[in-house]
C-alpha cells in the first residue's frame, strides 16, 4: 500500500468501485481503478478489484500481471490467490488453479468460493478424498451465519476493526453462537488481548468440548499468557485425538521450551526435523531451543540450515546475528543484501534482514551503513506498533501522585511475607541478564526467566469491576486481597522452579513500573534495579529486534523518553520507599565484579560464593538476547560501542535531555 496518507474519501471511492463490479459494469470499474491507482499506487484493494474487472473483461493475462504486482506488496492476501485461481480456471489450467485456491484457503479457511472450486477441481483430476474434504468445508461454511463467515474473512484480510465491529453486533443478537465467539477470540488474540481470548475460548469449549480447532486456539492464547502448564494439558488432549498431527507436536515443543523443559523440547524438535527435513521453521525453532541451552555451535548450524532452505528467511539471519558472537561470511552478506531488496521478500522478513545487516556491518566497522540498516529496520517495525509515549507518561504521573510514602505507610504489613522472590527490574539491554546469571550461580538461588505474572495481574486490575483503572485501582484491594495476590504469585511461579532452592529470580525488566504493586503484595521480596549508562542502554535497545513486546524501542525519540520516564519513576521509589530497591550500575559490575557481587549478595541476605564471580561457568538455560554474552567472563566489549554511532544519535540525546 502506498505510504501516502489516504483520505477518508477513498472509502467512498472503494465502495463505489465495489458497486460497479457487483453491477457487472467492468469497463467502468477498470477505468475507475486505474484513475485511483494513479493517486494511490500499490493500494491493495484497488489492485485486487482491477484484477477482478480485467478477468471479467477476458483480459486474463493482464489480470494475472496485476495480481503479480499485488503479491509484491501483499503476499499473504487471501483474495489475491482466490482471484488467481479464477484466472487459471478461465484458462483451463487445473494444477495452477488448485495451487492458487489451496493457498487462498490456507490463509483464509472462510472462502466458500475457493472451497467449492477446489471440490470440483480435485474431482476432475481424480483426487476424490481431497474433493470430499473440500466439500465438507463448503457444507460447514453453509451452516454458519453470513456475519460469522464475513468477519472471519475480514480477520484473514487484516481488517481487525471491521471484523470486531461486525461480530460484536452479531453477538448482541446471538450471544451463544460458538463460531462467533471463536471469531471474537481470534480478534482479541491478534490484538494481544490474550486473556480475553482465553476466556472466550473457555466458553466455546464448555459448549463444544470436541471442537479441536478452538482448543488449539485456546492453547495459543495460554502460551501467550505464559500459562504453560495449562497449555500443555490442553495440547496433550489434542495429541491424544490426533497423534500424527505435526502442528500439535510442534506446539508441544514450544510449550516445553516455555516451561523450561529445554532438553525435552530439543529432542522433540529433532524428531520433527527428521520427519520434515525441508521445513525451515522447524530448523529455526530447534536453533532457538539449542541457543537457550547454550549449545551455540549446534544453534548456528540449525539457523544456517533454515536460511539455506528459505533464502529470504529474515528471522534465520537475525537469529544468527542475535547470537552476538556470530560473524557473517562475505557470501552470506551478499545474499542478505540481495534479499532485503527483493520484490517478494515479505514485510516481516525484510525488517529482520535490516536488523541482521545492521549487526553484520557493525561487526565489520562499517558504522554509517550499519546505522542506515538499523534505522530502516526500526522504521518498519515501528509501523507495526501502536506505542504512544503520552499514554505511559500519564500513567507514570498518576503513579507518582498516588504512591506516596504516606500511601505505603497506611498499608504497612499488607501482602504475603514470603521472601523468596528476587525481582530484577530496569530496561532491556541494561545488564539484567548478567545480574541474573550472577545470582543464579548461587547455591540458594534459582534462575527462571522473564515471568509475565506481574504484568498479567496488572492487566486484571486494569479491568476492575469498579471501573477504576491502573494505577488508581491500587487503592481498592484490601490487606487480604494483597496477601492473596502474593500467595497466587508464589504458587503460580512455582512451575518455573526446577529445584528446591529457597530464592528465585523474576527478571521481567518492565516491572520497574510496578514496584508499588510488588511491594504491597510481596513486602519481603528483593528488588534490584539494573541500570546502564543512558546512551549505551538506549542505543543497545534501538539495535535490538525483540521477539515480542518492547514497542518503545523502535524510535530514538521513544526510547530516550522512555529512559527518562524510568529514571523519574525510580527516583520516586527511592523517595517513597527509601532503601527498598538496590541500584546496580552495569559499568560498576564490569569494573569491580567481586565488590559488586558482594554488595548484591549482602542486599539479598546471602553468603558470598565464588561461583557467583565465575558465573560464566553456569550451564543453566538463558532465554534472552544476552545468552551467549553471559557465558563468557566479564569484559568491557560492549561498554562504549554506542560511540561508534555518535554522529547519528542527536535525536536520542535530545530525548534524554539532562
Amino acid at each position: 500500500m502506498s505510504s501516502v496518507a489516504i483520505p477518508p474519501s477513498l472509502d467512498a471511492d472503494l465502495r463505489e468501485l465495489q458497486q460497479l463490479i457487483e453491477q457487472r459494469r467492468f469497463d467502468d470499474a477498470l477505468a475507475s481503478s486505474d484513475r485511483l491507482l494513479e493517486q494511490f499506487p500499490g493500494h491493495r484493494d484497488l489492485l485486487y478489484m482491477r484484477a477482478v474487472a480485467l478477468r471479467h473483461l477476458h483480459r486474463v493475462q493482464d489480470a494475472l500481471a496485476t495480481l503479480e504486482t499485488l503479491e509484491d506488496t501483499h503476499p499473504a492476501y487471501p483474495r489475491l490467490f482466490q482471484e488467481r485461481g479464477h484466472c487459471h480456471v478461465f484458462l483451463k489450467e487445473a494444477p495452477e488453479a488448485i495451487r492458487a485456491f489451496s493457498r487462498a484457503v490456507e490463509l483464509n479457511p472462510a472462502l466458500p468460493a475457493s472451497w467449492r472450486l477446489l471440490a470440483s477441481l480435485y474431482q476432475m483430476v481424480g483426487r476424490t478424498q481431497e474433493s470430499a474434504n473440500a466439500s465438507q468445508h463448503v457444507a460447514k461454511l453453509a451452516t454458519l451465519a453470513t456475519e460469522v463467515v464475513t468477519a472471519r474473512s475480514m480477520l484473514a484480510d487484516g481488517n481487525l476493526r471491521e471484523a470486531e465491529d461486525l461480530i460484536r453486533t452479531y453477538l448482541r443478537r446471538k450471544p451463544d453462537d460458538i463460531e462467533a465467539l471463536r471469531v471474537l477470540a481470534l480478534v482479541a488474540h491478534q490484538n494481544e488481548f490474550s486473556k480475553d481470548a482465553a476466556t472466550l475460548l473457555e466458553a466455546v469449549l464448555e459448549a463444544s468440548p470436541g471442537y479441536r480447532a478452538a482448543r488449539h486456539d485456546y492453547v495459543l492464547a495460554l502460551i501467550a499468557l505464559h500459562r504453560h502448564k495449562q497449555a500443555r494439558e490442553q495440547i496433550e488432549i489434542l495429541i491424544a485425538a490426533e497423534p500424527d498431527n505435526p502442528t500439535h507436536r510442534m506446539t508441544l515443543a514450544s510449550i516445553l521450551v516455555g516451561e523450561g523443559s529445554t532438553e525435552a523440547a530439543i529432542a522433540l524438535y529433532g524428531e520433527l526435523v527428521r520427519q520434515q527435513p525441508g521445513n525451515p521453521e522447524l530448523h529455526l525453532s530447534l536453533g532457538h531451543a539449542l541457543k537457550t541451552k547454550g549449545r551455540r555451535e549446534d544453534a548456528e548450524r540449525a539457523y544456517r540450515e533454515a536460511a539455506r532452505q528459505r533464502v529470504n528467511f529474515g528471522d534465520a539471519y537475525w537469529s544468527l546475528a542475535n547470537l552476538k558472537t556470530y560473524r557473517f561470511a562475505d557470501e552470506q552478506l551478499a545474499t542478505m543484501r540481495e534479499q532485503v531488496d527483493a520484490r517478494r521478500t515479505p514485510f516481516v522478513d525484510r525488517y529482520h534482514l535490516y536488523f541482521a545487516l545492521g549487526k553484520a556491518l557493525e561487526d565489520r566497522g562499517e558504522y554509517a551503513e550499519s546505522f542506515r540498516f538499523y534505522s530502516m529496520g526500526n522504521a518498519l517495525k515501528k509501523d507495526e506498533c501502536s506505542y504512544r509515549p503520552e499514554v505511559l507518561e500519564r500513567t507514570i504521573d498518576k503513579q507518582i501522585e498516588l504512591c506516596t510514602r504516606e500511601f505505603f505507610e497506611q498499608r504497612q504489613g499488607n501482602g504475603c511475607h514470603d521472601p523468596s522472590p528476587i525481582f530484577i527490574v530496569g530496561l532491556p539491554r541494561a545488564g539484567s541478564t548478567l545480574l541474573e546469571q550472577i545470582l543464579a550461580s548461587h547455591s540458594q538461588v534459582e534462575g527462571t526467566m522473564e515471568l509475565a505474572d506481574i504484568p498479567r495481574l496488572v492487566s486484571t486490575l486494569d479491568l476492575h469491576a469498579s471501573g477504576a483503572r491502573y494505577p488508581g485501582v491500587l487503592t481498592l484491594p484490601s490487606a487480604a486481597d494483597y496477601r492473596a495476590f502474593g500467595e497466587a504469585y508464589i504458587r503460580d511461579t512455582r512451575h518455573y522452579r526446577v529445584g528446591n532452592r529457597p530464592f528465585f529470580i523474576d527478571k521481567m525488566p518492565n516491572n520497574f513500573r510496578h514496584v508499588s504493586l510488588i511491594h504491597l503484595m510481596l513486602p519481603n521480596a528483593k528488588i534490584i534495579d539494573a541500570r546502564r549508562e543512558p546512551m549505551a542502554c538506549c542505543f543497545s535497545n534501538f539495535k535490538q529486534l525483540f521477539a515480542s513486546g518492547q514497542p518503545f524501542t523502535y524510535s530514538l525519540d521513544d526510547i530516550g523518553r522512555y529512559y527518562a520516564l524510568y529514571l523519574r519513576l525510580m527516583d520516586h521509589w527511592d523517595s517513597a520507599l527509601p532503601g527498598r530497591v538496590l541500584r546496580v550500575q552495569h559499568e560498576d559490575v564490569i569494573d569491580d565484579l567481586e565488590g559488586s557481587v558482594r554488595r548484591i549478595l549482602d542486599y539479598c541476605g546471602l553468603e558470598f560464593e565464588t561461583a557467583c564471580v565465575e558465573f560464566h561457568k553456569n550451564e543453566r538455560r538463558v532465554h534472552t538476547a544476552s545468552s551467549e554474552q553471559v557465558r563468557r567472563p566479564i569484559n568491557r566489549e560492549g561498554v562504549d560501542q554506542w560511540r561508534n554511532f555518535e554522529p547519528w544519535l542527536g535525536e536520542l540525546r535530545a530525548a534524554l535531555g539532562k
